[in-house]
């Protein structure tokens, strides 16, 4: 059976991984720029569109993650933050999203004199008004708040704290991000040692730029979700027979239904992956991996969700079923509490259209 990009959008979804700083819309970038007095390439907003998107088709992370000076120096008062988070909201709601989980890291929010929390208060406040306002538009959505710790700085412990004071306000998880070469994850262990004492949820970036070790490092910390994690596939191998075989740590993370926050056009830009059709995700998935499907920066990928989903159809193969079953998993593994979860669960799943399967082969 085809399926459509507008059976796509049509179905309800989750999102697990969207940076804030990733989704500005091109006209806003422009807008903020203007009364911020920061240079852009081009104030064109659909040149602009096409200028990000280009300039992260680099196939490196570093180069990719470069791309975001623009964006963060348009976000350094109240109000870009604000507007910002709304229209993150307003967008994903509007392909369909009815949970998001969107992320930004405090601290590179600094420059204009905000203190950290007053940069939680603006994106927190933004995100409730986005709700609002898609709720009233006929897109109901719920959003919350990952705080980032950015790997390179020293500065996790504080976020840390900032994440766990503002758990009860919408902030439901705590992540690190940037290079992941060089500044391991077992660098920040107070930081974790404190969210872990505290029992407040931990997803990592890992597996993306870095390999297997990235990955056991996020293990090793607590990490309930691992953002990315495409590099898992190299801890499978194959035997004499062609059937896969699972090393330690792909079986750990199988067994325990560590999810994956697989990101697919996102990977390709960054050189984690050579196509749509040869990415790992679907090799992840038909293992019975917990797979869910992520946008990661939908201006630099010129993406959204159903997008993402569409091209995992139309060029890896995947079923309408396949996309039922990495949104219902999606649903499970969000950084809410279980009766969230079973609610979200609840009009995630169309009555009568539940996944027939998990898309699990044997290894």
């Amino acid at each position: 059976m085809t399926v459509t990009f507008e059976q796509i959008v049509a179905l309800p979804k989750v999102l697990l991984h969207d940076h804030l700083d990733g989704g500005v819309r091109p006209r806003t970038v422009v807008e903020l720029a203007e009364k911020a007095g920061h240079a852009l390439p081009t104030i064109d907003p659909d040149a602009l569109a096409a200028w990000f998107r280009d300039a992260a088709d680099s196939g490196s992370l570093e180069a990719y993650i470069a791309t975001f000076s623009h964006t963060i120096a348009v976000m350094q008062r109240p109000k870009a933050l604000r507007r910002v988070a709304r229209e993150a909201v307003l967008d994903v709601a509007a392909d369909g999203v009815v949970y998001a989980e969107e992320r930004f890291a405090p601290e590179l929010h600094q420059a204009g004199g905000l203190s950290l929390q007053q940069a939680v208060d603006a994106v927190l406040e933004g995100l409730a008004e986005g709700e609002a306002e898609a709720a009233a538009a006929g897109h109901p959505i719920r959003a919350r708040l990952l705080l980032c710790a950015m790997r390179q700085s020293d500065r996790a412990d504080e976020i840390a704290a900032l994440a766990l004071a503002n758990r009860d306000r919408g902030v439901v998880g705590f992540d690190i991000a940037g290079p992941e070469a060089g500044f391991p994850a077992s660098a920040l262990g107070a930081a974790f040692a404190q969210l872990r004492t505290a029992r407040f949820p931990v997803t990592v970036h890992a597996g993306e730029a870095a390999g297997r070790d990235s990955l056991d490092e996020a293990v090793d910390v607590g990490a309930l979700r691992l953002g990315h994690g495409v590099r898992l596939v190299d801890d499978i191998r194959h035997d004499d027979a062609g059937a896969p075989v699972l090393g330690r740590l792909a079986h750990w993370v199988r067994d325990r239904g560590i999810a994956l926050e697989v990101c697919p056009t996102s990977n390709l830009q960054t050189g984690a992956a050579l196509s749509i059709a040869e990415h790992p995700v679907t090799t992840l998935l038909r293992l019975g991996f917990a797979v869910t499907v992520n946008t990661d920066n939908r201006l630099q990928s010129r993406t959204g969700l159903s997008r993402e989903l569409h091209l995992l159809v139309t060029e890896a193969g995947w079923t309408l079923d396949d996309v039922r079953t990495v949104t219902l998993t999606a649903a499970r593994h969000a950084f809410v509490h279980a009766d969230e979860r079973q609610d979200l669960i609840d009009r995630v799943i169309v009555p009568g259209h539940a996944p027939t399967g998990t898309g699990r082969h044997r290894a």
